[in-house]
């Protein structure tokens, strides 16, 4: 073992080269649970951090785009043959190896990444269901304890509003911009499904008369990528063939799996070709799954989950993936995370302090995702692009 004196005199003599800027940042990814396999040299270093410097020292984001793909475990993504795009995005940039759902089935674990809850919503029901509804797409209504599926609480959309930040949802066959609809193109074939979409959930979305604006199409997406107006807050998800769910007409796990890594790897090949990834801001993409395949063996969650809490029991063991344009190369993260975290992560990356819901829930392990957020000290540099 190197001691210290030694160390402090080499690190002295290095500095120079940033050889031992490398090698400081490394332990500090360590320390923070972080398992970082290659890093850039040029990072910055600092000595061993507190959970709360860690907290602290969230770089600031200007875009961040969020993928999410349904329904598959962590095991069927993070080493298959059937996604191999996805892996290896995975390990050229960011793992989180312990990040869990909230809940089963899809639509809270949407809301969950939105709200900072699942408000107590744990079935798939149209986003302006109530207690007693006799609307076809309200089949669990009338069973005890059912809460309103329109909430009226503070979410991210607000939260960025509020800080002159944009955003938009952005969803593949969505009928029309800010359309309404539960299922399009019909119940029979529902590429697009609302319960994918957590934004309609809350009420000052459904409220919104520009709704239209920010409720999109995945055509839009292209364009507004192509014409640099990409809102700073990007939430993309892919029709029920293209996200991992599966219809009638794709019911295949591994051709689902297949189709889904290409569809996904498409989306981030866009994006890593646009002009703002060349920027000299920071941005990141985010790909995560809403839940596993409900065929998760022991501990369904994690960071406060409870398995009695039919809203609340765990979504299962998922993999989450984050590509930056100035960040660390190859970082495991070991550290438990959930869509809180992620909720969290968001929030803290725009320079919002004030966690909504359970995001706030420090007691009882929800923290930021510093240790995949990381950037190099001098943002630009030409960095490994897909």
């Amino acid at each position: 073992m190197v001691k210290l004196s030694r160390w402090a005199i080499l690190s002295l003599i290095l500095s120079g080269v940033g050889l031992a800027l490398g090698m400081s940042y490394l332990s500090q990814q360590n320390s923070s649970h972080a398992e970082s396999l290659s890093l850039d040299k040029s990072q910055s270093s600092s000595s061993k951090p507190s959970s709360l410097s860690i907290e602290q020292t969230m770089p600031s984001y200007d875009h961040i785009f969020v993928v999410v793909a349904e329904n598959k475990a962590y095991e069927e993504i993070i080493g298959s043959v059937d996604a191999p795009q996805l892996n290896r995005l995975a390990q050229a940039y960011g793992l989180a190896t312990q990040f869990y759902g909230e809940v089963h089935p899809s639509e809270a674990n949407y809301i969950a990444m939105l709200g900072g809850d699942t408000f107590g919503i744990h079935d798939d029901d149209a986003y302006y269901c109530n207690l007693g509804s006799a609307d076809p797409f309200c089949p669990n209504a009338k069973e005890p304890g059912y809460v309103s599926h329109t909430i009226s609480a503070p979410n991210l959309m607000t939260q960025l509003e509020k800080r002159g930040l944009s955003w938009k949802g952005y969803f593949e066959d969505l009928p029309s911009p800010g359309a309404d609809a539960v299922v399009a193109p019909s119940p029979q074939r529902a590429l697009y499904a609302s319960k994918h979409n957590g934004f309609m959930n809350f009420k000052s979305v459904q409220s919104d008369p520009k709704r239209a604006q920010k409720i999109v199409g995945l055509d839009q997406f292209i364009k507004d990528l192509s014409s640099n107006q990409a809102p700073n807050y990007s939430h993309i998800i892919l029709n029920q063939c293209h996200e991992m769910h599966g219809l009638a007409e794709c019911l295949n796990p591994q051709a689902l799996i297949r189709d889904g890594d290409k569809a996904i790897a498409a989306l981030i090949q866009k994006i890593m070709a646009s002009p703002l990834w060349a920027s000299s801001k920071n941005n990141a993409i985010i790909v995560t799954w809403d839940e596993d395949d409900h065929t998760a063996n022991g501990p369904q969650g994690c960071c406060g989950f409870d398995p009695k809490s039919a809203a609340n029991f765990g979504g299962g063991h998922i993999a989450t993936l984050v590509i930056t344009n100035h960040g660390a190369r190859k970082v495991v993260d070991k550290t438990p995370y959930n869509h809180y975290s992620l909720l969290r992560t968001v929030e803290a990356a725009f320079g919002i302090q004030e966690y909504l819901g359970h995001a706030k829930d420090s007691d009882v392990g929800i923290k930021s995702m510093t240790p995949l957020f990381r950037v190099a000290k001098s943002a630009g540099q030409k960095l490994e692009k897909m």
